[in-house]
């Protein structure tokens, strides 16, 4: 792994609490896979598997699910979080797959393949894939909004952009400016003829406003900033949560808001 984050227990059981299962995704990804292949499909490998919120979608899927992560405490969230008895996990990092040439269905990373030395995961991924297997890559943009009944969303997404501003300075150095470049840059490498590239799947949860709070919270910008400053971090997150709270004019954070998230990824198949 080229960058090593998320690994310690209490942000892995945050991870746990507050980031959501990308059911609609891994729907679009078997789609893609059974235009050319309609069977079962039997080695699903979920590369950066954190908590497994990606991980456990795939089992009606596959006949095996494995999740790789290089955390143990990921892993261990993972584990007592109840899985499938199809769904396994596995430490190791993502360049180096315990899985031989050819084995495997599907590849996938969830919000994760940005973290990778990129290079070497594509390569890696390519090893193991079998002629018709599948690689997906996916994840989200940062600017999630917010919907809620009787207010204006621009109100509630000013408040959030203003949230996001603030992390901006404390993002990583490794996925500079925009993790969607670093996607489409890695489509691009991919010689993969089959292939489909999508901007924006506008997904929406209903979260209590705590939830979407938390989640932004367990991203590696607020992470930075709470190892740098611990109290502005609490300033902060407090300050964005008394701001929605007044707009949306609610006197509890477990008040539920629709949060829409911005997904984009792309699929490949191997010939």
């Amino acid at each position: 792994m080229a960058v090593r984050l998320f690994e310690t227990k209490h942000h892995a059981s945050a991870y746990l609490k507050y980031r959501v299962a990308p059911v609609e995704l891994v729907n679009r990804i078997v789609s893609f896979m059974e235009k050319k292949t309609p069977n079962r499909f039997d080695l699903a490998v979920d590369v950066g598997c954190g908590s497994g919120q990606g991980t456990i979608p795939l089992a009606p899927h596959f006949t095996k699910v494995v999740g790789i992560d290089v955390s143990p405490a990921q892993l261990e969230m993972a584990l007592a979080n109840g899985s499938p008895p199809n769904v396994s996990y596995r430490e190791c990092p993502a360049e180096d797959l315990p899985f031989a040439s050819g084995e495997v269905d599907l590849v996938t990373a969830m919000t994760a393949a940005h973290w990778f030395d990129r290079e070497r995961f594509l390569l890696e991924a390519d090893r193991v894939l079998r002629p018709g297997g599948c690689l997906a890559l996916l994840s989200y943009t940062l600017d999630m909004e917010l919907e809620y009944a009787g207010v204006s969303n621009n109100t509630l997404n000013d408040i959030c952009k203003e949230f996001y501003a603030a992390l901006l300075p404390f993002r990583d150095p490794y996925i500079g400016t925009s993790s969607l470049k670093i996607y489409s840059d890695m489509f691009d490498s991919c010689s993969y003829p089959d292939k489909e590239w999508n901007d924006c799947l506008r997904v929406k949860w209903i979260l209590p406003l705590s939830g979407y709070l938390g989640m932004v919270e367990t991203f590696s910008t607020f992470q930075n900033l709470v190892k740098k400053d611990p109290a502005e971090a609490e300033r902060l997150s407090n300050d964005i949560m008394n701001k929605l709270m007044a707009a949306m004019k609610v006197s509890s954070p477990d008040a539920e808001v629709t949060v829409v998230v911005k997904y984009f990824y792309w699929l490949a198949r191997k010939l």
